[in-house]
């Protein structure tokens, strides 16, 4: 028998150069990214249906989480200027520019919708805010997604189909959580719907994912990824069923449910950030999937 393949590779460097993120502060900002975009969305919706105390709630979370998000991206960069340099270039090609752009429009947004609703001013301005940020909401709670999926990293670039869908879903489950959690029970019934519905798409994403990646996938179910995804696929449908049958009968249920589902969209952040730098230093998840594909490619052309 032959013995399996050791995958090494020059004098013991990895292939990649693995990303110099720290995990708090990247993982954080995707997960702050997406609870402040998808939140905008939810606290418009909450807004045009009559439901005042969730949109002001989702709306002060919103700017709120934005804020953290900034602030972890640029205690990762080092020094508030590597910020400000980047709108210094407008790239559509470039998903680095495009996001600060993105960040740069949505902040003075969400800010203004906060602001009206606690101040009572300025009420039209407010509303024209509101309705701003949720149209952007959808495009920050996701860029992250392309983001990643534009590097090298095996687990974040092979996953590029699924990714975007998997943030997005991620995101709704964390403003639905934050209503759920926030605001009274005659109010939160989009929020259950929403929960359910952000459950099911990660959940479909995830398991698309995995399927189609083959051995990079190890990545994600192994190590402390593999334990973060698995809390997060508890935690998610405990969240989204405590919600749709429990929420709508009292605080204490509605809030508890609430709560699992930003864990549960937290771990799912850091999963796949974990994921991902696992597949970036182990040279196999490099190596193999290159083989496969270069096999692949001589087989069509055999076949034609």
């Amino acid at each position: 028998m032959v013995p399996g393949a050791e995958f090494t590779s020059y004098y013991g460097r990895p292939v990649l150069n693995p990303p110099t993120w720290r995990p708090l502060d990247i993982a954080g900002y995707f997960f702050l990214g997406g609870l402040a975009g998808a939140g905008s969305v939810l606290a418009a919706g909450a807004e045009l249906t009559g439901r005042p105390v969730m949109a002001r709630a989702l709306k002060v979370s919103s700017i709120a989480a934005l804020t953290g998000s900034t602030a972890a991206l640029i205690h990762d960069l080092g020094r508030p200027g590597r910020f400000a340099n980047m709108l210094r270039v407008f790239k559509p090609t470039s998903p680095m520019s495009m996001g600060s752009w993105l960040l740069a429009a949505y902040g003075p947004m969400a800010g203004a919708a906060a602001a009206s609703d606690l101040t009572g001013r300025l009420p039209r301005t407010g509303r024209a805010a509101t309705v701003g940020a949720a149209l952007l909401g959808p495009a920050v709670a996701s860029y992250t997604a392309v983001l990643a999926a534009d590097t090298a990293v095996p687990a974040w670039h092979d996953g590029r189909r699924e990714l975007p869908y998997l943030f997005v879903g991620s995101a709704a489950m964390a403003a639905s959580g934050m209503a759920l959690l926030s605001s009274p029970v005659a109010e939160n019934a989009p929020a259950r719907g929403v929960a359910l519905l952000g459950t099911a798409v990660e959940t479909a994403a995830v398991k698309a994912m995995e399927r189609r990646l083959g051995v990079v996938a190890e990545t994600y179910r192994e190590g402390r990824a593999g334990r973060l995804m698995r809390a997060a696929e508890a935690l998610s449908v405990a969240g989204a069923l405590g919600g749709a049958l429990l929420g709508r009968r009292g605080r204490p249920a509605a809030a508890l449910s609430g709560a699992a589902l930003l864990a549960a969209s937290a771990c799912t952040r850091f999963g796949v950030f974990h994921a991902g730098m696992r597949s970036a230093e182990d040279p196999k998840y490099t190596v193999l999937p290159q083989r496969e594909r270069l096999e692949a490619r001589r087989e069509r052309s055999e076949d034609d």
